[in-house]
């Protein structure tokens, strides 16, 4: 059947070897709809971003790039505006009817760590050609934060996919009539499911978070250990209106409270870049089940990670800014999302990643 792979279906992969890995598959790295991908034992520095090229291996270019090779094992410090290549632990023997494609997870975006997933003869970021057989490699480039990392962090996800069954305007159209896609206000679909920003003050007055230029080291591990104060500015404003700066990163949340039904998955776009200077959401995945358990499917609304392009930028509450791309399940996960597994951001507002404390 054509879909989002399942987490069960991706057992099977890993039964049949279709997905292997170097070391046993950790409990909690099987999501609903995806799998979360391991960092390995090293890293390289290398001097810019690559693809591989359609006929040639990642590990064939390193040594064009590479500026030092690093052992992760004690744990290393990946700095704020360099760029790595590591190894991931896992690796794929895809069949000819499977593709996959990769995103960020959500804390990785949160905390605007920049990172996408290449592979051997590729010439796309975070995409998996049907029938691949081959190593997969993370880029990562922290952009807001320098960040200390080890062997096993997850800071990926991949997908799969047999076939492609996003749903068209008039089968969402439908679906939100029977099972409600927007909780307190009407769904404007065009292209998916449309989201706006939020910008009317919320506790404290705050709309938002913007990353401080100069920070100490966030060590991935530790989880609701920092002070937000250290890292963010609090953005309060009583006006409706944010003017964004050019090169900054913010955390803002979505007006509407979306629902992902346990038979779906969704993937947010970034709106056209024609209406402004900025970009919305680095990390794209939204497991089935987001937004169905809390409040008896009342919703639960997106963080969005918003950075400036070139030119200061007006951005104005109620200002469409992305959608939401829904796509059928091949199956319905033996678990959706919020339900006996780790959820960190089910029935979220406003919240930054979790390794910040919370009040």
């Amino acid at each position: 059947m054509t879909g989002v792979l399942a987490s069960q279906q991706i057992q099977t992969l890993i039964s049949t070897g279709a997905l292997a890995a170097d070391d046993p598959f950790a409990p909690g790295q099987l999501q609903p709809a995806s799998l979360d991908l391991r960092l390995g034992t090293r890293a390289y520095r290398v001097r810019a971003s690559f693809l591989a090229g359609k006929g040639r291996t990642v590990a064939s270019r390193i040594s064009e790039f590479e500026m030092h090779e690093i052992d992760l094992g004690p744990g290393a410090v990946l700095e704020k505006g360099c760029v790595y290549l590591v190894p991931l632990m896992e690796r794929l023997s895809l069949p000819d009817d499977i593709t996959a494609i990769a995103n960020a997870k959500s804390s990785t975006g949160r905390l605007d760590l920049l990172t996408r997933v290449i592979t051997d003869g590729g010439t796309e970021f975070d995409r998996v050609a049907p029938g691949y057989d081959g190593p997969l490699w993370a880029e990562i480039c922290p952009r807001s934060f320098s960040v200390l990392v080890r062997p096993g962090m997850t800071l990926n996800q991949i997908r799969f996919r047999r076939g492609q069954s996003v749903l068209s305007d008039a089968q969402l159209t439908a679906l939100h009539e029977e099972v409600g896609l927007v909780a307190g206000g009407p769904a404007v679909i065009d292209a998916g499911l449309g989201f706006s920003v939020d910008l009317e003050p919320g506790p404290q007055g705050i709309v938002g978070y913007r990353a401080r230029p100069h920070t100490g080291v966030i060590d991935l591990a530790k989880l609701n250990h920092y002070d937000p104060a250290d890292y963010w500015d609090r953005l309060r404003s009583d006006r409706n209106r944010l003017i964004l700066d050019p090169g900054a990163f913010y955390i803002l949340v979505s007006r509407e409270a979306v629902h992902i039904p346990p038979g779906y998955a969704a993937e947010m776009a970034p709106f056209l870049a024609m209406v402004g200077e900025f970009r919305v959401h680095y990390a794209g995945f939204f497991d089935p089940g987001f937004g169905h358990a809390a409040a008896g499917g009342a919703g639960a609304r997106g963080v969005l990670e918003v950075r400036c392009h070139e030119a200061p930028f007006v951005l104005e509450h109620g200002q469409t800014v992305g959608r939401l791309v829904y796509e059928r399940m091949s199956e319905v996960p033996a678990q959706v999302y919020g339900q006996g597994i780790a959820s960190n951001y089910q029935g979220q507002g406003l919240k930054l990643s979790k390794h910040f404390m919370t009040a």
